[in-house]
C-alpha cells in the first residue's frame, strides 16, 4: 500500500510512455495529457480499462503498468476503449477508425486542410481566407488580425466644417 501512495524511495521522476516523457510527481490521469492527442477523459478511460487507480502518482508505476499503458495507448480500441473517444475516425484514406498521437496528429491535420483546399470546398476557401469555419457569426468577431476597423463617417460633421470655412469666404467678397 505504501507503493500506491507513492513512496520517495520507489517513485521514478520520469517515465516513458507512447516516447513521451511523463513526469512522476503527477497523478498518472493528468500526466497522460502530457501526450498530445490524449485528454483528460481518455486518460481516465485508459486507467480504468487497465485497473489503475486515476488518482495515483504515474512514478508509482511498476514496469509492467508501464508496459500495459503504453499498450492501450498504442491500441485503444483492443482494450476495450469506446469507439467514440477516438480521435480519428473513419479515416479519410483507410476508412478505419484510428486514434493518433504527437506528431502523426498534426501532420494529419495539416494534411486535411490541404486536401479541402485542393478540392475548393466551403469548409476549404473559409480557411483559406482565414473566416470562422462552422458559421459563427462575423459582424462583431473575427476581426483580430484583419486589420482596421472601416467606420462610416458622419453625413453632419462634413457639411459643418464646408461652413465654417465657406461663410468666411463670402463675407469678404461683399
Amino acid at each position: 500500500m505504501a507503493e500506491q501512495k507513492g513512496n520517495p524511495e520507489n517513485l521514478k521522476y520520469i517515465i516513458r510512455v507512447a516516447l513521451v516523457d511523463l513526469p512522476g510527481e503527477k497523478q498518472i490521469r493528468h500526466a497522460l495529457t502530457n501526450i498530445k492527442g490524449i485528454g483528460i477523459n481518455l486518460a481516465e478511460a485508459f486507467c480504468k480499462a487497465i485497473n489503475i487507480e486515476k488518482s495515483r502518482k504515474a512514478g508509482s508505476l511498476n514496469d509492467k503498468e508501464v508496459e500495459l499503458l503504453n499498450d492501450i495507448v498504442k491500441n485503444p480500441l483492443s482494450k476495450g476503449i469506446p469507439q467514440w473517444m477516438l480521435n480519428r475516425r473513419k479515416d479519410y484514406d483507410s476508412g478505419e477508425d484510428k486514434h493518433i498521437l504527437t506528431g502523426m496528429l498534426q501532420f494529419h491535420q495539416e494534411n486535411d486542410l490541404k486536401r479541402l483546399k485542393k478540392i475548393k470546398t466551403l469548409r476549404g476557401i473559409r480557411h483559406q481566407l482565414g473566416l470562422p469555419v462552422r458559421g459563427q457569426r462575423t459582424k462583431s468577431n473575427f476581426r483580430r488580425g484583419k486589420g482596421k476597423v472601416v467606420g462610416v463617417k458622419k453625413k453632419a460633421a462634413a457639411p459643418a466644417a464646408k461652413k465654417e470655412s465657406g461663410g468666411g469666404k463670402k463675407e469678404g467678397k461683399k
